[in-house]
């Protein structure tokens, strides 16, 4: 929603700002990362000037660590939003993708780019065209994350900002 893309902008840009904050980490809420856009606002009218692709543009070009705690799904823009931290730990139960595919939606916020350069090509351009959802073991094996807990997914992120 354009209320969450506000909210995730004004929060990456304070921490940005604030010499206090060493890390950044994103989470969802209620054990879900980000099943992406509800497809029913499409049809609505825009309103506001906030826009995924320069959000995640912002995450990658942060000077602080962004780690990204998934739990749940991270799917669609959801995912999008995880390819643009600089980390990403998922919980084991987590599940992956770009279902929007299946609908006839290419992924619009540059995950087509962003994740052959994670993982590689041919396991992208599956993820990409099938729409399939991949599990965080998986995940782990293609490099698309880079730990996966069965514990408190928040709690690891937050070890691992401060690590980094």
């Amino acid at each position: 929603s354009l209320t969450v893309l506000q909210a995730l902008e004004d929060g990456l840009k304070r921490a940005d700002a604030d010499p206090s904050v060493k890390a950044v980490m994103i989470c969802g809420e209620n054990g879900k990362f980000s099943a992406g856009a509800d497809i029913r606002g499409f049809s609505s009218p825009k309103r506001g000037s906030s826009a995924l692709g320069p959000i995640i543009s912002l995450i990658e070009q942060s000077k602080k660590p962004v780690v990204a705690a998934i739990e749940g799904v991270a799917l669609g823009g959801g995912l999008e939003v995880a390819l643009g931290c600089h980390y990403r730990i998922a919980h084991v139960k987590a599940r992956m993708g770009l279902p929007e595919v299946t609908i006839g939606l290419l992924p619009g916020a540059e995950g087509t780019q962003r994740l052959p350069r994670l993982i590689g090509v041919p396991a992208a351009l599956d993820i990409i065209t099938t729409g399939k959802h991949i599990l965080a073991t998986e995940a782990l094996k293609l490099g698309l994350v880079d730990e996966v807990v069965e514990e408190n997914t928040v709690e690891a992120a937050i070890h691992l900002a401060n690590k980094v």
